[in-house]
């Protein structure tokens, strides 16, 4: 399978990697703006075709697979024309910035019926299947809660209109919580939720820092925080009617040797150790390949499907909707 890149970030930098170490896979051809920057990712990843004009990778027949690593506002046009020219997209989260660049994109997907995925790509890890088995073991009993951060420093290499904190770091505590509530509840439990939020500006003015109060279902409630200004820290635990989770390694960015705890209260707590191959870049590239040779249309939870990324998205957008004090 070859593939095509859009953009020439570090993020582009890391799938390139991943893609290289897939031997099923092939690093064919890299679009930007920047001849310099082009030049240098070429030559730093033996990329065999580069293009100024991104229009003309897309026509080129010998790609398989885009993938767009471009800002977040530019998303839905590149899915879009991709789309439009059959071919299969991995795109960067978050999926777009609003609902309506959202809606356009996923339409144009169903229509021309190319393979599509959002680029979570922390769910493809073995960590979050292993994670998902525990929950549906039951031995945490019935979800009552989910408390979860995820803060780093960023702020400084994103793009303005990428609309922050929410959009380039709260997707990730945001779309794990969805995956959990889905797999215990069911994706109707959010049909009635309730939202609140506290936030703050950044010199940007898009929010840099929130903290986000949700209830649903009919006795269960989360709280999710996130920030672009600081740190690099994760916090992800859910609390049953039983017993405990609470994610030890950084569940968005696993790596070869991953833990989380199960805690049964006031009885025992064990750890779970998960190894792995490599890092969820590693996994993604492998997976969307052979799903793609599949000839299948998106992926399988836990990996997030076209419904799962719609429904993720309108969480975003509700919660910035909450605005800034």
């Amino acid at each position: 399978m070859k593939w095509g890149i859009f953009g020439t970030s570090f993020i582009s930098g890391v799938m390139a990697e991943a893609i290289k170490s897939d031997s099923e896979s092939e690093l064919y051809a890299v679009a930007g703006r920047s001849e310099g920057n082009l030049a240098a990712f070429a030559k730093q990843h033996s990329v065999e075709k580069t293009f100024s004009d991104y229009d003309l990778l897309l026509s080129d027949e010998q790609v398989d697979i885009i993938y767009i690593a471009l800002p977040n506002h530019l998303h839905h046009d590149f899915i879009i024309k991709a789309a439009q020219q059959g071919k299969a997209v991995l795109c960067e989260k978050s999926l777009s910035i609003d609902m309506e660049k959202t809606e356009l994109a996923l339409q144009a997907v169903r229509e021309h019926q190319v393979f599509f995925a959002e680029g979570l790509m922390y769910l493809h890890h073995p960590l979050i299947r292993e994670l998902v088995a525990v929950l549906e073991s039951g031995e945490i009993g019935e979800l009552r809660s989910i408390h979860t951060s995820y803060i780093a420093s960023i702020a400084q290499f994103v793009n303005p209109e990428s609309k922050g904190a929410l959009y380039n770091l709260g997707c990730y505590p945001l779309s794990l919580l969805y995956l959990v509530v889905k797999t215990m509840l069911g994706e109707q439990a959010f049909e009635n939720r309730t939202l609140k939020a506290m936030s703050r500006r950044g010199a940007d003015n898009n929010i840099c820092e929130s903290s986000l109060l949700m209830s649903f279902g009919e006795q269960n409630t989360a709280y999710v925080h996130t920030a672009e200004d600081h740190g690099l820290k994760h916090q992800f635990t859910v609390l049953g009617s039983k017993g405990c989770i609470t994610m030890e390694s950084n569940p968005w960015l696993p790596a070869s040797e991953n833990h989380f705890s199960v805690e049964i209260y006031e009885t025992s707590k064990r750890d779970i150790a998960v190894t792995a191959q490599g890092d969820a870049f590693f996994y993604q590239v492998r997976q969307v390949r052979k799903a793609v040779e599949a000839g299948q249309k998106e992926l399988v939870s836990p990996c997030a499907t076209w419904q799962d990324s719609y429904n993720i998205m309108r969480l975003l957008t509700e919660w910035e909707s909450l605005g800034a004090f």
